[in-house]
């Protein structure tokens, strides 16, 4: 019976992490499926790529940002459990009612109250994962949720691209109230609707003792001037992890973003095949990146290397440079399909070691706050530009579309 529930107990942790990673798997379907009906929205909408660009990028991400640090705040002191439930709960309606909308502007503000909703995930949820784990195994868990990354993106591919197919057999369908609704339309509210049974899983999660308070769900308030001054004693290493990171993340979104686009121009591939093909890469081969950069970080600091997960993080970037570089130029679709997948794993595999190197050096009280700022300046930089600058520089290349 006593090692029945210490089974259970040393279980739980894990079983936290699973529904953390559901929520921010949903996250990146959510976020991701506009990635998937980009030139249906452009047709319907009668909008430029650049147009795109600012709802994939910055409609998102802007807000996504500015939110997160105030909601961070909140989370500092506050239940954590039930902001993230709350932000599930939005974010679900608002890509719902991305399908509702008649104009890019309609668009535009539904994108923004989605990225308002996930701002409330990733800060407290990281939070409530270093009060469960030790610094010895937290790398491996904020990889385990940060797979959602690619887990997400990769079901919205396959999902989206299977539903998209199902929808457009049906052409415009009349609904009661709504009116005439274009088949990427339906696929918001497909997708986004049955996210909200995960906002209800998430009352399933306890609120962790926090690791310096010790109090259920309370901690110590920590002002800005408090806060700072943390962040300025330790201005070299903040500094490095938030530009680092910042540029890791353009590369990140901007192959997110634009690879089914990239295929359906140049390859002539339809939203099915491209849905399939690079949904089952990102699925297997992102999610099993994000995991074994994790594992990598724990075993190299288990082995006495000092900061083990940004050593890692460097490792796995040089190493995926010479296959991205070479994906975009090969002329055959099924040899750039292959390069996407080394490209996929390793820059995969250091999403969730620049949170673990947060946590692990950020006291308890204000980790949310800290994992907040550093997200709104690579939400910023990355989401926010990562799928503009490819149309730029496809612009200046090749004025007839983007991507080519």
């Amino acid at each position: 019976m006593a090692e029945a529930k210490g089974l259970r107990v040393q279980l739980y942790p894990w079983y936290v992490v699973g529904v953390l990673t559901l929520a921010y798997t949903l996250s990146f379907i959510d976020r991701q499926i506009l990635n998937l009906l980009v030139d249906p929205i452009r047709q319907d909408l009668d909008i430029s790529d650049t147009q795109i660009g600012l709802l994939q990028g910055l409609a998102f991400a802007i807000f996504y940002s500015v939110m997160g640090v105030p909601i961070a705040r909140l989370a500092d002191r506050s239940n954590r459990r039930n902001i993230i439930a709350v932000g599930i709960f939005l974010w679900c309606a608002m890509t719902a009612a991305c399908g509702l909308a008649r104009s890019y502007l309609q668009l535009f503000i539904a994108r923004v109250g989605v990225g308002v909703g996930e701002a409330a995930l990733s800060p407290p949820a990281y939070s409530i994962i270093a009060d469960y784990f030790p610094i010895h195994r937290r790398a491996r868990a904020t990889g385990t949720y940060s797979l959602g990354v690619y887990s997400g993106s990769g079901i919205a591919m396959l999902v989206g691209g299977a539903s998209i197919e199902l929808i457009s057999r049906l052409g415009t369908i009349e609904l009661p109230l709504v009116g005439l609704m274009q088949p990427w339309q339906l696929t918001f509210m497909v997708v986004g609707l049955p996210g909200l049974l995960v906002g209800a899983l998430m009352f399933t999660v306890r609120e962790p003792p926090r690791e310096l308070s010790g109090k259920m769900g309370t901690a110590v308030s920590v002002s800005w001037r408090e806060l700072l001054e943390f962040l300025s004693s330790e201005k070299r290493a903040f500094g490095s992890i938030f530009l680092g990171y910042s540029l890791l993340g353009i590369a990140m979104i901007a192959f997110l973003s634009w690879v089914p686009t990239f295929f359906i121009r140049l390859h002539g591939w339809d939203i099915g095949t491209v849905g399939l093909a690079y949904g089952w890469v990102l699925l297997l081969f992102g999610t099993s990146g994000a995991v074994a950069g994790g594992w990598l970080s724990d075993y190299l600091h288990g082995r006495g290397m000092d900061n083990a997960p940004v050593k890692t993080t460097i490792l796995v970037s040089a190493l995926a440079l010479p296959f991205a570089v070479a994906m975009p130029l090969v002329n055959n679709p099924w040899l750039s399909l292959a390069l996407l997948v080394p490209t996929t794993f390793l820059l995969s595999s250091p999403v969730g070691l620049s949170a673990a190197k947060i946590q692990n050096f950020t006291p308890s009280r204000m980790r949310a706050q800290v994992t907040a700022l550093y997200l709104m300046v690579v939400a910023f930089t990355g989401t926010g530009f990562g799928p503009v600058i490819v149309c730029i520089f496809s612009g200046k290349l090749n004025t007839n579309s983007c991507p080519t």
